[in-house]
């Protein structure tokens, strides 16, 4: 079926369902509608569509879903309610019973949902909840990744696609990159490097773009979405809400150069996004330091439409929260050799599969540990934070430096000489002169890396326990023994960066209710708004349960509040 070229939609006056927005909970919540009877609209104010879904690692987290159960993994509703209660504890007005139960009985019904309408889901066996050792885990793991997608597909809307270019061209999603890391140790990873490479050759030959990651989810969303005809404006920034008689029922922004006036019967979706983008609102609400050039964020992650609902009377909760991604930095806080393109567009490394390997380490400037290496992403910025250590430092040895990747930097392959030269990679003959060159405390240091590589020996880190969940292992090298992650640094020349808390997204916002309906501070509801994704406070609170916990909450509160204004539709007709 061919798509309806992008100038065929003319913006009318009025809508039965507005969205605001682009991203994950968004495509799903106007199908949604549009199969009930309504007729709904997606207003982007980019001129891509995809939102932070699209830039993301293109997974969702959804427990008791019914595709891992045809790969034989045991969930069910129970299992999935332990493991929430046993690793999101924060008590906040974002994760009341009520919004955990919605989320646990309608995110597996979202998948069912959009199965039927087109979406094709694959199974990352092995990629494990992220706290697989307390009650409720799963090791093999509750997340969905998208089969990967052939971004022609989309005609004359291919270049409209939200889509991290650092991705491009890449049609292996994140399960089998990780593991292709061990490539200098395994021969599981020499085969999926290999297939890699006749993969991308082979989609060159053939003029296929095939896409993984956030882009396969994104660009199959889009897919569905236009083979509907549901209508997509970009450029409409949308600025303002307009409340009238306590309900907010239009949104204004400026479209083709005018200020332009869409009203909605049934409801408004706000589902713009964090702010990661927006400096002053990173300064006022979060954290320090913190700064928005090291983020991996969407460029459309700006925040004013929060700002917006807040001057509508809309709480809010953990404003202070992203979803934490390491990266390391130069010593004068500038992006490294490799994190830039030659357009110029920035990429700040981020340290996801390497922090598990053997013979590495953080530590804060007394040289102390202060976290597993191996954790989540989320708890490694939370560590940092709550240490006190931005920046940590990276610490390993040259056993590290040769067997596993960095950065852009492969296995096996020297450091890029201008690493050394900007000082962002510090190369040092002992620990003691490495400590001292990093401006660590060369004791703290010496005494940590004594300790570190006593656990290296027995295979117990009795500090953090590293190497003891399977999510720790999966990410380790398998032929290390008697830790896949633990390894003594003792083999010089030793190495260290600057570690700092990147991220991919803000993870705060306004407080919403279980059908995704806006609230005050009283608790009360702010009549015809919903709100969904990164401007939201999350059902997760400030935990990271697994692969895809931002991805799947924004769908599934999408697809509730759609649900909610189609029900408010039918219980208006006469």
């Amino acid at each position: 079926m061919k798509l309806p070229p992008p100038e065929s939609f003319v913006l009318e006056p009025e809508y039965d369902f507005v969205i605001v927005g682009s991203g994950g909970g968004s495509m799903v919540a106007a199908i949604l509608a549009q199969l009930a009877g309504l007729k709904p609209v997606i207003l982007e104010k980019r001129d891509k569509f995809g939102g932070s879904t699209g830039f993301s690692g293109g997974v969702w987290w959804v427990p008791n879903n019914h595709i891992i159960k045809r790969f034989g993994v045991q969930d069910t509703r129970e299992l999935a309610e332990r493991y929430m209660d046993a690793t999101v504890d924060f008590v906040g007005k974002g994760t009341t019973p009520q919004r955990r139960k919605a989320f646990l009985d309608e995110a597996p019904e979202m998948i069912r949902f959009l199965e039927e309408q087109g979406m094709q889901f694959e199974y990352p066996d092995g990629w494990s909840d992220y706290y697989d050792d307390r009650d409720g885990g799963q090791p093999r793991g509750r997340s969905l990744t998208a089969v990967p997608y052939d971004i022609r597909k989309l005609g004359p809307w291919e270049e409209k696609l939200s889509r991290y270019m650092g991705f491009n061209g890449i049609p292996f999603p994140s399960l089998p990159l990780i593991r292709m890391l061990m490539f200098k140790k395994t021969w599981e990873a020499k085969g999926i490097m290999a297939r890699l490479a006749l993969a991308i050759a082979k989609n060159k030959l053939l003029g296929r773009r095939v896409h993984a990651h956030g882009s396969a989810i994104q660009g199959r969303m889009l897919e569905m979405t236009l083979k509907r005809g549901i209508p997509l404006f970009g450029g409409f920034a949308t600025d303002r809400l307009v409340e009238e008689n306590g309900q907010v029922v239009a949104v204004e922004g400026i479209y083709n150069g005018a200020r332009t006036t869409v009203r909605s019967r049934f409801g408004i979706l706000m589902n713009v996004g964090g702010f990661s983008r927006n400096d002053a609102m990173r300064q006022k609400y979060q954290r320090h330091p913190i700064s928005n050039t090291w983020t991996n964020a969407n460029p459309g992650d700006t925040g004013e439409m929060i700002e917006e609902m807040i001057r509508l009377g809309a709480d809010t909760e953990n404003l202070d929260m992203a979803v934490w991604v390491p990266t390391s930095l130069n010593p004068d806080g500038s992006l490294p050799a490799g994190a830039i393109d030659k357009q110029g567009n920035e990429y700040p490394f981020m340290h996801v599969g390497e922090v598990a390997i053997p013979h590495y380490m953080w530590v804060d400037k007394t040289g102390r540990r202060f976290v597993n290496e191996a954790s989540s992403y989320m708890e490694l910025g939370e560590a940092m934070y709550n240490n006190h250590a931005v920046p940590a430092f990276a610490v390993f040895d040259d056993r590290a430096m040769k067997s596993y990747a960095y950065g852009t930097l492969m296995p096996g392959t020297k450091p890029i000489k201008k690493w050394l030269e900007s000082g962002f990679l510090i190369m040092a003959d002992t620990i003691d002169e490495l400590a001292r060159k990093a401006g660590i405390d060369p004791v703290g240091l010496g005494a940590q890396v004594e300790r570190y590589n006593r656990f290296a020996e027995t295979g117990i880190d009795e500090e953090f326990h590293k190497g003891e969940r399977q999510y720790d292992r999966f990410r380790g090298d398998p032929t290390h023994k008697p830790n896949p992650c633990v390894g003594s640094i003792a083999k010089g020349p030793f190495y260290a960066t600057r570690i700092y808390p990147g991220d991919v997204g803000t993870f705060g916002g306004v407080v919403t209710d279980e059908k995704a309906r806006v609230l005050r501070a009283d608790g009360s509801i702010i009549d015809g708004l919903y709100a969904t994704g990164n401007c939201t406070s999350s059902v997760m609170g400030r935990s990271y349960p697994g692969p895809g916990a931002s991805i799947s909450p924004a769908f599934t509160f999408g697809y509730i509040a759609a649900k909610d204004a189609v029900a408010k539709a039918h219980n208006s007709v006469p």
